[in-house]
């Protein structure tokens, strides 16, 4: 294979390489996951502790300390804020893992790019796979502290799969988009991180969108973790089917992104290797 070579930019292409790379995805997700707990005494266990923890002090924080509700009835308990805002939490924390991550993806594997030739599209999904990891420890814990204040499971979650699927659609784009960036400009990889905490503050993770002044509300709902976040609520939550019309208006979407992000990987990859 010719580095310098067109790359082939269609959505049958993008498929046919996550086919034929199947293996060597999930062993690097595998090996990408584990290897960030390596050496730790407690392993993979403080993927199930590290959003348990975050989510007690942001509890603590938002609920004691700011006096934050989400409006579900007057006797509103911390445990029932708790599990509202923990909904927010592991979308934003998809959302965030693989963004954040993405900048640095060609840089911290040079030896693919420049020594053996290497699918470099599959990076980003690799990325996408180990942040899946946590998500699905963290919604385990989720509905394991909803059994537990509840004393039932809602049947709505069964949902929840097909309502993260377009954001991890936009995401992968996203990450296309910022692997090569980030190759070409350092500096990417310095600010993302701040991009994506705003989008924490500027997203209803801490408080419902109601509480916004109407003139602001059409600027939250902007942001595309807005509508996953509430869709998500909706089904893990409130035991509400999903907004079918905008999932699918937000999935379509989001594929045009995914597509764009993933021309403009294969349209700069060639370059790689003479920056790097």
């Amino acid at each position: 294979m010719n580095p310098h070579a067109a790359q082939p930019i269609s959505l049958k292409s993008l498929l046919g390489s996550i086919w034929r790379n199947r293996q060597l995805i999930k062993q690097m997700t595998i090996r990408e996951v584990v290897g960030r707990y390596k050496g730790s005494a407690l392993g993979l266990l403080w993927s199930f502790l590290n959003p348990v923890l975050m989510l007690v002090v942001y509890t603590f924080v938002f609920s004691s300390i700011f006096k934050a509700r989400w409006g579900v009835g007057e006797e509103e308990s911390k445990t029932q804020f708790a599990v509202v805002l923990f909904v927010g939490m592991i979308v934003h924390g998809l959302f965030a893992e693989v963004i954040n991550r993405a900048p640095s993806l060609i840089l911290t594997n040079a030896n693919y790019v420049k020594k053996v030739v290497f699918p470099l599209e599959i990076l980003p999904i690799i990325g996408m796979g180990a942040a899946l990891f946590h998500t699905m420890a963290s919604l385990m814990v989720l509905l394991v502290a909803f059994f537990i204040f509840n004393n039932y499971l809602p049947w709505t979650a069964v949902f929840i799969p097909l309502i993260l699927l377009p954001l991890i659609i936009l995401s992968l784009g996203f990450a296309w988009m910022l692997a090569s960036l980030g190759v070409f400009l350092r500096d990417v990889g310095q600010t993302i991180g701040i991009v994506t905490t705003i989008m924490m503050f500027l997203s209803p993770v801490f408080y419902p969108v109601s509480t916004l002044p109407e003139e602001y509300q059409p600027w939250m709902m902007a942001n595309p973790l807005t509508f996953i976040i509430e869709q998500s609520r909706a089904v893990l939550v409130w035991q509400q089917l999903p907004d079918w019309q905008g999932l699918g208006i937000y999935t379509l979407s989001s594929i045009v992104i995914a597509w764009l992000g993933y021309v403009w990987f294969q349209k700069t990859r060639k370059g790689f290797a003479d920056v790097l």
